[in-house]
């Protein structure tokens, strides 16, 4: 029987042909074949849904690409390149080699206890307001997801949200996203000559109260700012708060460089003024907090009844966050309770070393011929690099706007990275980012006197 069973192979083989090539030419064939007994496939069928309609890759993965290619110095990702405090990553270590088998496992949907418990004890004196842990608090996938959860929880088809510009380049498409539309104002600078402060960036009055209106469902705050630096002042905050209160809108506001504070500047937390409790979400960071970004552990709080909508969202997409991060996000903030406004305390501490290292990198900036702006807050540094225009020849880059062909001509011929501010801006708006560039001083200082090194070769 097994002599009459033939394969359809050919009779024999060429000798120096491997096994592998022969295997590769019949799927080939095989696939020839299918191809012209199949019907056309119709791919419009799956292109983009309407909401994703219009949505690009970010400027985060050109980059990183870029990055990957020419290798530069990197100061244009926004995060830290040295070590997070031992008692951090101690915890974590720890927790992967504790005894609790459950701390492997599933924790609660929306936040694991012990975490929302130290949460609560931190904002509950913050605020001063008892946050209920399993309530007013949901911790979420990075501050990223707090924002989409945030807003896809809230945003309704043809509602209104106010995005301040620059802003973080996720609000915008995760408006409309959720079928918003978006409705901008810029920051803009008082001044361009001599020292320019994070402050003197402000915006016009009157253009913002009239982007306010019935149909305005929602602003989003950030600050301190990124990519400005921006730390908004109490009668900022209380024109803004008045504004909601007056055309009932929901405030959202991203308060993830909450501890990264200079120069004297006071943040203070929107939701604590008059009326803005019960309007105001607030979003926070652990990768910002205790400089571990890759943990992804950010987290909302705000009042039961707006908390309950972002609630729905996670439940339904990311539904719970890894444990054993939890746990050590918890342990970590049980720490800082501790020693909380003491000196040794890492809020305390960072601010005041990433305070020297943003003025080294202000003064290289300058000495190169550039104008920066000095943040009061975070951990970045936009600054003009129009004086040194003249020294360029751009023609080789052939992108649209100029912050990108200096950004990229950078990366390539002086091997440092910056990140183009118009990528924070709304197309009409573009124009305004492409004098600047933006750097990212949380940094080994080691990099940071390298650049100051390369920058002064270049001059």
């Amino acid at each position: 029987m097994l002599r009459n069973c033939r394969l359809a192979l050919p009779r024999s083989l060429p000798k120096k042909r491997s096994l592998q090539e022969f295997t590769s030419t019949l799927y080939q064939s095989q696939s020839q074949r299918h191809q012209q007994t199949s019907p056309a496939v119709n791919m419009d069928k799956f292109d983009l849904p309407k909401r994703l309609q219009g949505s690009t890759p970010s400027v985060w993965n050109e980059y990183i690409a870029l990055a990957m290619q020419y290798k530069p110095l990197n100061l244009g990702q926004g995060f830290p390149d040295d070590a997070a405090p031992e008692y951090v990553t101690h915890a974590l270590a720890d927790i992967a080699k504790d005894e609790n088998p459950l701390l492997h496992q599933y924790t609660r949907g929306y936040g694991h206890v012990r975490l929302v418990q130290a949460l609560s004890k931190l904002y509950s004196g913050l605020v001063g307001k008892e946050l209920n842990p399993l309530s007013d608090i949901l911790i979420t996938s990075g501050a990223y997801e707090a924002l989409y959860s945030t807003i896809m929880g809230h945003v309704d088809v043809g509602d209104e949200v106010i995005i301040i510009e620059p802003f973080f380049d996720c609000y915008e498409p995760m408006v409309k996203m959720a079928g918003g539309v978006p409705r901008f104002i810029p920051l803009k600078a008082r001044k361009t000559e001599g020292p320019i402060s994070s402050a003197d960036w402000v915006l016009d009055d009157a253009e913002l109260e009239g982007l306010f209106s019935s149909k305005t469902k929602m602003i989003i705050l950030n600050t301190p700012h990124n990519p400005i630096g921006k730390v908004f002042n109490r009668k900022e905050l209380e024109r803004i708060a008045e504004l909601c209160r007056k055309f009932n809108v929901l405030c959202v506001s991203d308060e993830v460089y909450e501890w990264l504070v200079f120069d004297g500047a006071e943040h203070i937390r929107i939701c604590t003024l008059p009326g803005m409790w019960d309007r105001t979400i607030t979003l926070g960071s652990a990768g910002k907090t205790f400089s571990v970004t890759g943990w992804k552990i950010g987290w909302a709080y705000g009042p039961a009844q707006l908390i309950r909508n972002l609630q729905m969202v996670h439940q339904n997409s990311v539904y719970t966050c890894p444990t054993p991060l939890q746990e050590g996000v918890a342990r970590s903030f049980e720490v800082e309770l501790a020693r909380l406004g003491q000196p040794e305390s890492y809020f305390l501490s960072l601010p005041r070393e990433l305070k020297q290292k943003r003025d080294f990198m202000a003064k290289f900036l300058a000495d190169a011929g550039m104008r920066p702006t000095i943040p009061e807050g975070g951990y970045f540094m936009l600054a003009d690099w129009s004086p040194v225009a003249n020294k360029l020849d751009l023609s080789s880059e052939p992108d649209k706007y100029r912050d990108y062909k200096f950004t990229k001509w950078m990366t390539k011929n002086m091997g440092l990275q910056g990140i183009p501010p118009s990528a924070f801006y709304s197309e009409p708006n573009k124009p305004l980012g492409e004098d600047f560039v933006r750097y990212c001083f949380i940094k080994k200082q080691e990099n940071l006197d390298k650049a100051a090194e390369l920058l002064s070769k270049w001059k």
